[in-house]
């Protein structure tokens, strides 16, 4: 189960002409606009990583925009786990469980999330906020992260789970965000 005070947010690779050629793009940038709202609400910690900005371009604005105050971490390693600031943003946040989400799936999201949970993190993936070029990739990858320990998530499921109650001071503002 889900719990707020042990949860964070890890962004993958939203970047460039790539967040535009995946499947369901729009949906994809859609979910992942009100997941990162959701998570501000809830005050969650943030880890946002972009592959080769050079070469791939930055974050889409309309995600970037949203995460003032905050700077991606550049990596090259497919699993952003290679990136020693990646590793120690994860490991400063203090938090064992990991929401994901990001592009391409079967590639550095799946790469990620396995290095996560080797490392003994649990890891939620968010199958409506991640995509790859090709459906068939995406859920190769979601099927072989479910057999190695990963949780297989919504961006709605895992907000009500994290939410646990109505009563919940976030609760109105992330039901606005998910209607």
């Amino acid at each position: 189960m889900l719990q707020r005070e042990h949860c964070g947010l890890l962004i993958i690779d939203i970047q460039g002409r790539l967040a535009q050629t995946v499947e369901e793009s729009a949906a994809l940038l859609d979910n992942c606009r009100r997941l990162i709202l959701s998570v501000q609400c809830l005050g969650l910690p943030i880890v946002w990583v972009e592959q080769n900005p050079q070469g791939l371009g930055a974050t889409v604005p309309e995600l970037a925009d949203l995460l003032t105050g905050l700077q991606p971490i550049s990596k090259y390693s497919f699993d952003a786990c290679g990136e020693p600031a990646v590793l120690q943003a994860v490991q400063d946040s203090g938090r064992q469980q990991w929401l994901l989400c990001g592009i391409e799936a079967h590639i550095c999201v799946f790469q990620t999330a396995r290095s996560l949970l080797a490392r003994g993190y649990q890891v939620e993936l968010l199958s409506d906020c991640m995509a790859s070029r090709r459906l068939a990739n995406k859920q190769l990858a979601l099927t072989r992260l479910q057999g190695l320990g990963a949780t297989l998530s919504s961006l709605e499921m895992s907000l009500y789970e994290l939410l646990g109650d109505c009563r919940s001071e976030a609760f109105r503002p992330v039901l606005a965000l998910l209607r």
